[in-house]
């Protein structure tokens, strides 16, 4: 497979190669140079890093808070 290198040094990775390996939009990828060898590895995200920041500011003391409501009703 070929892809281009546009004047701003981005290519596409084509179709069957996202599709195959899950790659998205935002995903990362690692370059290696070995000689004049050039490899391109996905990176996986560790999943708590992934989701950090992703949920609502509150969302810990809301738990709690329903925790807390929970274990008084016991």
């Amino acid at each position: 497979m070929r892809s281009t290198i546009t004047s701003r040094g981005q290519t596409v990775i084509p179709a069957e190669i996202r599709q195959k390996l899950h790659l998205s939009p935002s995903g990362r990828l690692e370059w290696f140079m070995y000689g004049n060898t050039l490899r391109v590895v996905p990176v996986k995200e560790d999943a708590i890093a992934a989701f950090r920041g992703q949920g609502k500011g509150d969302s810990v003391a809301r738990l709690l808070a329903e925790r807390s409501k929970d274990n008084a009703h016991k």
